[in-house]
């Protein structure tokens, strides 16, 4: 079996002492709680750099205050946010969804013909009038007109059939997950 080491007995006979100190520092019952344990971990952490013909006492008492002044020190920078409205000031979106959706965006008009694409880009991309992209493009504005209405049709035919085919999958997945559902619940689950 393996020696027990002296602060077994001897930090325990300390804990009232602390207690009343930690207290006094603190005004607080739940922060003295807390001093006195993370007082007791450090000391047991470092028993091996306390010298056993010095004053338990005194060692203990000096971890305990340096470990309120570094307490308190951290409260300071600290904000109370307990409805996570100050947390809600400091994030900011993922910057890799905007580029997924670009990306997407992208292979949807590069599905588009020639035509579509073309009139799309002039007048929403480069800000083009309808008589800028037509003369452009070497067609009437009448022609413009109809190449954007359907190219933004088929761009948004195409970017929905991309959620459709993702909704799908994890129409799919879901249905693998619960096997027990019926054919209605699962053809729901897709729409």
């Amino acid at each position: 079996m393996t020696e027990r080491h002296p602060f077994h007995i001897q930090l325990p006979q300390q804990e009232a002492a602390l207690r009343r100190r930690a207290l006094k520092l603190t005004r607080n019952d739940h922060w003295a709680e807390d001093l006195v344990q993370a007082t007791f971990l450090k000391a047991w952490a470092n028993r091996n750099k306390y010298k056993p013909d010095s004053q338990l006492r005194a060692w203990l008492f000096t971890i305990l205050h340096n470990t309120f002044l570094c307490d308190l020190r951290k409260s300071r920078r600290e904000v109370e946010d307990i409805d996570g409205a100050m947390a809600a000031t400091l994030s900011e979106e993922p910057r890799q969804d905007h580029a997924l959706a670009l990306k997407e965006v992208i292979s949807a008009l590069a599905a588009l013909p020639n035509s579509q694409r073309r009139a799309l880009v002039l007048m929403g991309g480069y800000g083009l009038s309808q008589l800028e992209t037509a003369d452009a493009c070497g067609c009437t504005v009448g022609t413009v007109k109809s190449r954007v209405s359907r190219g933004r049709t088929a761009l948004n035919r195409n970017l929905a059939h991309e959620e459709v085919v993702e909704l799908s999958a994890e129409a799919a997945l879901q249905a693998h997950a619960a096997p027990d559902r019926t054919a209605s619940q699962s053809v729901r689950m897709r729409a």
